[in-house]
């Protein structure tokens, strides 16, 4: 929101410095973060309001003219312009004058750049000043004419006494749709300041025929519209608006159209209830009727399409409210008019709307339609609904006066759904609780009627009605946020806790995030976190050529802030490899963790299972280049494989093991299943090349991993410490012939099994297939290590070992042959 003071001044009294009052209202939680100085580098003694002498033809030049300006000095200036809208014959226009010396914008660059303003002969005539266009004086890019000024403007006065101002840019959270206004703003101020707010009251003259019998007005969905306003006003002259309603728009963000559309923009940028203007003449009756213009507040039909402002043809569906008339729509309710109804130069009469919408329909239109504008971001955050009148006089009004507009009699106001006063009560023991500041009732109502509440004290109670625009205000933790503004938060002294915290039980769930955080650190991972709203086109991109994503298996949010962030996610992958494609801009080594949950849909359940996930994503190099190492080699399967296994240890998670999976985001014969017991609790492998292509990632292995977290809390055995064994080891080699399908983890875990207490250590150190093998067959080679605690162990102990418990387990169990010329190893 951006606050021009001249314009805030109209409502409240202002006597301290800006800078107080910007760190006032940011304290009060309406952050300024700009203070805009607006005419901060007019000279004032060179740049003055001027008034038009004469304007006489240039001798040498047909589009030029010789102006006589009065600046307040000894003699007027002559002044050569070629502005179209200062011509031949006309005297007496309020104009900007700079005079020789003074810096202004250049006008005629591009850039916004500073000259020095010099006297100088154009076409053969001196030329003692300039008058300056909004360009040049930095208001705006408009260079197409000179500034005009009202007729009232003093001439000699300096323009930055005249038009200068100080714009304060306040960034407002959506919870202060209150103050996407001046008056709004000003009753903020004033509560702060202790000043008194002044509201105009709006009094159009309504010279007109009634409105009764001119527009009829019909509510098909009052849950969706709650509220329909509407006037009328006749024989508008169409035309700019005056030139100090333009600047106040300008100021206030918003460029300026005609008198019609800019009024509307200024009562809603003065009060907050947006307005729109249909051309009345171009509102159709109900077919086959002799009733007049009729407007029809309903949802959409299917295949229903509409041509908005913005030229683009829109197709409509029942998720869409629509204002129509007899015929069909002619606007999107609180978010955009349609082509058809618009007012243009050859309007004469308009008929002003100003309405309540419910905000969760209006915010789900423009974000399906990709809409953006004023009125909606208002509606989305809610509007007085009791402010529809009052803005609508007060457009009348300012029609009247601008425009030359006759008001119809009355308004039509169809109000279906009346607002609800509420009633919180306030304990102010609850207050003091809080807050921690002994306050009497009367002092917690003195804080809060400033800002509109009506306050009575019950005893040690504050009785408050909540006025119809603080739609944010339903329960007393709400007052009492209210309370402790007004207060201020810096005044609010630190207090030791009262209470006594009971004895703390441990968290074996964040416990575990915790250790598992250590570890992959300790792996060089580096922790992300994700939104957990995703898309469907980011789900669908982790399964490329599959069936489209059905959105009905995911929960989707009622309201999303936007379409990226629609659907509560069942997966960290897509969230992680877009993480991983936006670092890899940066890093040619990228190596990340998420921890976070997912969210799976229940059946008969409302709310959702919430299961903590830990995912990671690998690409890049191994290890930095060096000055030993030139080229590392890349993050594969096997890199990931051996972070996961290193994580399993150090939790001290038994029974894990290794299966081929067919998961279609990953590469086929690179990926696996991690299983524990029978259960399989995750997946890692190397991504699919089409997936990468997806997500933009570079043309590269990229390794993906996602595991289910409690399973690994149930697995995990406690930690036991084994004292180191003071004898040597003795190890072998063993190879085994298996079947190809054979997985090398099963052949790892029959050994285990059958090689007992003396076997520490099993390591696959060979992978052969081809001649002389059988086809179908491929050789494992493992390296096994046995070692006992008490004694040293012989060969031939080891070798009965293997031979006699070892070797026929592989034999029964898998079909396996051993390969000859294996055994002990060095």
């Amino acid at each position: 929101m951006d606050v021009p003071l001249r314009w805030l001044k109209e409502y409240v009294d202002l006597d301290l410095p800006v800078a107080e009052l910007a760190h006032r209202l940011t304290l009060a939680g309406l952050e300024v973060t700009e203070i805009e100085h607006i005419g901060e580098e007019w000279d004032r003694e060179r740049i003055l309001v001027g008034q038009v002498l004469a304007v006489r033809p240039h001798p040498n030049a047909d589009r030029l003219t010789l102006v006589d300006v009065d600046y307040g000095g000894p003699a007027p200036l002559t002044v050569v312009c070629g502005a179209p809208n200062i011509r031949v014959g006309e005297r007496g226009q309020k104009v900007v004058v700079a005079q020789v010396g003074a810096r202004l914008r250049d006008g005629h660059s591009e850039e916004p750049r500073m000259v020095t303003l010099k006297a100088g002969r154009i076409r053969g005539v001196l030329s003692e000043g300039m008058i300056c266009s909004e360009k040049e004086l930095g208001l705006s890019d408009d260079h197409t004419g000179v500034v005009i000024l009202p007729e009232d403007a003093p001439v000699g006065v300096p323009l930055a006494d005249y038009l200068g101002d100080v714009v304060l840019h306040i960034d407002l959270t959506p919870n202060l749709g209150r103050c996407l206004s001046m008056i709004g703003v000003a009753r903020e101020v004033a509560a702060l300041l202790g000043k008194s707010l002044r509201v105009p009251t709006p009094s159009p003259r309504e010279a007109g025929a009634p409105i009764g019998g001119q527009v009829t007005v019909e509510i098909l969905d009052p849950d969706l519209c709650p509220r329909y306003s509407a006037a009328l006003v006749r024989d508008i002259r169409m035309g700019p608006s005056p030139a100090w309603m333009q600047q106040r728009l300008l100021r206030a963000g918003m460029r300026p159209i005609n008198v019609v559309v800019d009024v509307t923009n200024y009562v809603m940028l003065e009060c907050g209830q947006p307005l729109h203007a249909f051309d009345y003449e171009r509102l159709r009756p109900k077919p086959g009727t002799d009733s007049p213009p009729a407007i029809v507040v309903r949802r959409g039909r299917d295949g229903e399409r509409m041509t908005t402002l913005d030229g683009v043809e829109r197709p409509l569906d029942p998720e869409r409210l629509l204002i129509c008339d007899g015929e069909g729509p002619v606007a999107l309710a609180g978010v955009m008019g349609g082509l058809e109804s618009e007012v243009t130069e050859r309007t004469r009469h308009v008929l002003l709307e100003s309405a309540n919408f419910d905000p969760v329909t209006i915010r789900r239109t423009a974000q399906a339609l990709h809409l953006e504008s004023e009125a909606a971001f208002r509606f989305e955050r809610g509007v007085d609904p009791e402010g529809t009148i009052w803005a609508l006089r007060r457009a009348c009004e300012l029609l009247e006066d601008l425009a030359g507009g006759v008001t119809a009699a009355g308004v039509v106001d169809v109000y279906p759904r009346p607002w609800q006063p509420r009633t919180v009560h306030l304990p102010v023991r609850e207050v003091r609780r809080i807050l921690g500041i002994e306050m009497t009732a009367q002092e917690v109502g003195g804080l809060l009627r400033p800002l509109g509440f009506a306050c009575s004290v019950e005893g040690d109670t504050v009785r408050v009605d909540v006025p119809s625009f603080r739609l944010d205000v339903a329960i007393p933790a709400d007052l009492i946020e209210e309370v402790a503004r007004m207060y201020g938060y810096d005044r609010i002294p630190e207090t030791l806790l009262r209470d006594v915290l009971p004895p703390q039980r441990g968290n074996p769930l964040l416990e575990l995030e915790e250790t598992v955080r250590d570890i992959l650190v300790g792996c060089g991972l580096d922790e992300v976190i994700t939104y957990s709203l995703t898309n469907l086109h980011s789900i669908a991109r982790l399964t490329p050529g599959e069936p489209k994503v059905d959105g009905s298996r995911y929960l989707r949010l009622a309201n999303p802030l936007t379409p990226e962030r629609e659907y509560l996610r069942q997966t960290l992958m897509n969230s992680l490899l877009e993480a991983l494609a936006l670092n890899l801009r940066h890093s040619d080594r990228v190596a990340l963790f998420e921890i976070g949950r997912v969210y799976l849909p229940r059946e008969e359940e409302e709310l959702p299972e919430e299961p903590p996930m830990l995912g990671m994503a690998l690409c890049g190099p191994r290890e930095p280049e060096s000055w030993h190492q030139k080229q590392a080699g890349e993050f594969d399967f096997f890199d990931l494989k051996g972070i996961v296994e290193t994580l399993l240890e150090r939790l001290g998670v038994e029974g894990a093991r290794f299966e081929p999976s067919d998961h279609p985001t990953f590469h086929p014969g690179r990926r696996a299943w991690l299983l524990l017991g029978e259960a399989r609790v995750g997946v890692l492998g190397e991504v699919d090349p089409r997936v990468c292509e997806q997500f933009d990632l570079p043309a590269r292995r990229v390794a993906l991993a996602e595991f289910q977290l409690l399973p690994f809390l149930t697995h995990a055995a406690p930690h036991r410490f084994v004292p180191l064994s003071r004898f040597p080891a003795v190890l072998q080699d063993i190879a085994v012939l298996v079947d190809e399908g054979v997985p090398a983890a099963r052949v790892a875990e029959v050994i285990r099994r059958a090689g007992g207490e003396w076997l520490r250590g099993i390591a696959l150190f060979d992978v052969y297939r081809g001649s002389p093998l059988p086809e179908g067959k491929v050789s494992l080679a493992y390296r096994l290590t046995f070692q006992a605690m008490e004694r040293v162990l012989r060969e031939e102990e080891v070798n009965r070992v293997r031979e006699k418990r070892i070797v026929p387990a592989l034999e029964r169990e898998l079909g396996a042959t051993i390969r000859a010329g294996t055994g002990p190893g060095a």
